[in-house]
């Protein structure tokens, strides 16, 4: 028999493990993780219409695609990298001043997460060891923390499949590594765009932001961690109960 206590500890701490669980997939899917605020170019021009064939159907690298997206209000996501750029549907016999604005992007493959970033020093670059291992990070740290979300709810299932409150604690734990992944997303994202824009800095007028894919995936740090504490906190505090009761039947 488990106390009202504990199972209400347990239904909150699984509701806010779906919601972290829904933030940061979220999070993964969209682009919106870094945006950048351009000043406005002549959309009439050819320069943009190759800016934007480049971007899409060029060959990847780092470089090139960054400064577009410094020129045509980019937006960087994990998997996904985006441009605004003109519509191409327009009139022939009437061309509007500001044209209607559409969002182009491009996802990454998955060979090109694991290629190498580089430092730009002028007209030379060399293999920049510290961007690509966060580069890699931030892409397989959000994996690793829903991975250990999915394999908690497992072990939560297996848990009511056999009356036991023992596997509790490894459901927290399980929690507390997740939370640190998700944390640690985060922290190699804004680190690794602190360190590209030292090396490729953004032209004049060109100001950078946060978006809010990078914040529902920082809400789900705190969601996570407060799960965990909710799981230990019934773990623990049932096998003291339980202890002494074992005692008081005894004695």
């Amino acid at each position: 028999m488990v106390d009202n206590r504990y199972a209400t500890a347990l239904v909150i701490g699984s509701v806010l493990s779906l919601l972290a669980t829904v933030y940061l997939s979220v999070a993964v899917g969209t682009q919106h993780w870094y945006q950048y605020n351009s000043p406005q170019v002549n959309h009439d021009s050819s320069n943009v219409s190759e800016l934007r064939d480049d971007f899409i159907n060029g060959e990847f690298e780092e470089k090139i695609y960054s400064e577009t997206m410094y020129r045509l209000n980019g937006t960087l996501g994990l998997w996904w990298r985006c441009i605004q750029v003109p519509s191409r549907i327009q009139s022939h016999w009437y061309r509007e001043p500001d044209p209607k604005m559409e969002t182009q992007c491009v996802s990454f493959t998955l060979p090109q997460q694991f290629s190498p970033k580089f430092k730009y020093d002028g007209n030379h670059s060399s293999e920049d060891l510290l961007r690509t291992y966060l580069w890699r990070s931030q892409f397989l740290l959000p994996l690793v923390s829903l991975a250990l979300v999915f394999l908690s709810g497992l072990v939560g299932v297996c848990a009511c499949l056999c009356r036991s409150f023992t596997p509790t604690f490894g459901v927290g734990v399980l929690h507390v590594l997740a939370g640190l992944c998700s944390l640690g997303t985060v922290s190699c994202f804004l680190a690794g765009m602190d360190l590209l824009h030292q090396y490729s800095k953004p032209p004049g007028g060109v100001e950078g932001s946060l978006g809010w894919s990078l914040y529902l995936a920082l809400i789900s740090f705190p969601l996570q961690m407060m799960a965990a504490a909710l799981f230990l906190w019934a773990a623990k505090s049932h096998r003291k109960n339980y202890t002494r009761i074992i005692a008081y039947r005894v004695a």
